[in-house]
């Protein structure tokens, strides 16, 4: 069995606000947070605009625990991690 690679990655929705997910495929998790039923209810107060950082992990376990860490930073250091 192939292993995946794991995508931990942020939207920015039309208001200005974050989202962070981890996905295998990261085209596919940003349609679905786009418009289906399948995305993120918090992009039902304002469209999913653009994947505005991304980074990817071998495995699952790496991918989580950044994404954890990512989801405890403010507002102002996950604009920095965007902008590096």
């Amino acid at each position: 069995m192939k292993d995946k690679s794991w995508f931990v990655y942020i939207i920015q929705n039309e208001k200005g606000y974050y989202y962070t997910g981890i996905t295998t495929d990261l085209e596919r998790r940003f349609g679905e947070h786009q418009g289906s039923k399948k995305g993120a209810k918090f992009f039902r107060s304002g469209a999913a605009v653009k994947i505005v950082y991304s980074k990817i992990f071998p495995n699952r376990s790496e991918a989580s625990k950044f994404e954890a860490s990512v989801k405890k930073l403010s507002r102002q250091k996950k604009i920095q991690l965007i902008s590096s």
